[in-house]
């Protein structure tokens, strides 16, 4: 904080606590407007659009974000911020594996299908061409893989009976069922001449997904049943991911 944030007796300045709550409620008024106009218009969005839907000229949008690729990039975040909390409920499954998975997988699909713009946002940027190296899509990737290692090891507590998986076992596992979901729902949606119908691309993934656990966990000395009940666990974040 510099000398003129702070008042003579070391406390913020009212001012500038004001100013930056106040672009802290712009910068939100242009993400949500961004949102908006992409789910209604396609990624090819331009910074005045943007601007025109949150009641702002391009030039004040142009003082809250540093650049194009700053204004793309904090939108991807936005929309990973949307996607997580959708997803939230689906990495605390309750009855069955099987239904677990379902449930995944149906979560995932349902909110590409109903945000295929923002979705195509994520890949390409409002140049319309593949991204590469976004840290937000990669950070949120990691992010949920990490959430769900906690989930399977939190599962392999109630049937493990104190064993331990090998070091990093969760963690790879984990990786590789999102990056399986990740990869089939993107190509999914970008070819959608040749695209299965949202149910069976539903279906398939919680086959793949079983498919995987079920190939796994022999391992470990598991054999799951499908229909396997299993409780409730511990919320993501309490404990250290993929032991």
């Amino acid at each position: 904080m510099t000398e003129r944030q702070l008042r003579d007796d070391g406390r913020p300045d009212g001012r500038d606590t004001r100013w930056t709550g106040h672009r802290a409620e712009r910068r939100e008024r242009v993400l949500s407007a961004a949102l908006a106009v992409i789910s209604r218009d396609g990624t090819s969005v331009s910074v005045a659009a943007i601007g025109a839907e949150a009641d702002m000229p391009r030039s004040v949008v142009y003082r809250i974000f540093r650049s194009r690729e700053d204004l793309d990039e904090q939108i991807r975040a936005r929309i990973l911020q949307d996607l997580v909390a959708s997803l939230a409920p689906a990495l605390d499954p309750r009855g069955t594996i099987r239904g677990a998975i379902d449930l995944a997988a149906s979560t995932y699909v349902g909110w590409v299908a109903e945000h295929p713009r923002l979705h195509q946002f994520l890949g390409t940027g409002a140049r319309g061409r593949p991204l590469t190296g976004s840290p937000a899509v990669a950070d949120t990737r990691t992010a949920v893989a990490r959430d769900l290692a906690l989930v399977l090891d939190a599962y392999g507590d109630q049937f493990l009976e104190g064993r331990e998986p090998p070091a990093g076992f969760t963690l790879n596992l984990a990786v590789g069922m999102v990056g399986l979901v990740d990869g089939v729902v993107n190509h999914w949606a970008a070819h959608p001449g040749t695209r299965s119908s949202l149910d069976e691309l539903t279906l398939f993934l919680g086959d793949a997904l079983w498919g995987v656990l079920s190939a796994a966990t022999p391992r470990l000395g598991l054999v799951l049943d499908p229909d396997q009940p299993i409780g409730p666990v511990r919320p993501p974040g309490d404990g250290a991911a993929g032991r």
